[in-house]
């Protein structure tokens, strides 16, 4: 690979659209759905699922359902993401918003201990 095409490599890279939205990771057996958000679904997935598959997870609660019924117990979902491009003031503000929303529609809990 020449000098160029590692350029363009990085600079697509850099210019590729993150999503941002509402999380969840169900685990089936006892039916409890732990939320999050993230302006990086596909990062926040990979970061909780790697927490959880090292036991080191700061949702203890989550850590403990975890163990206890094993990675295949749970599913990991998109819950939401905003319909259209928000400034970072905005996103934030919708993320926050949102998750408190899916929290109380859904009974669920918050990943974030």
């Amino acid at each position: 690979m020449d000098k160029q095409q590692r350029r363009d490599i990085a600079r697509a890279y850099k210019e590729r659209k993150v999503s941002v939205g509402i999380f969840s990771l169900r685990c089936e057996p006892t039916g409890e759905t732990w939320l999050g958000l993230s302006r990086n679904l596909d990062g926040a997935a990979n970061a909780a699922l790697l927490g959880l598959k090292m036991g080191s997870h700061r949702n203890k609660a989550m850590q403990a359902a975890w163990t206890a019924h094993g990675a295949e117990a749970f599913t990991y979902a998109v819950v939401e993401t905003p319909e259209e491009d928000l400034g970072p003031i905005g996103k934030e503000d919708w993320l926050k918003a949102r998750l408190r929303h899916w929290i109380a529609a859904l009974e669920a809990h918050s990943i974030v201990a």
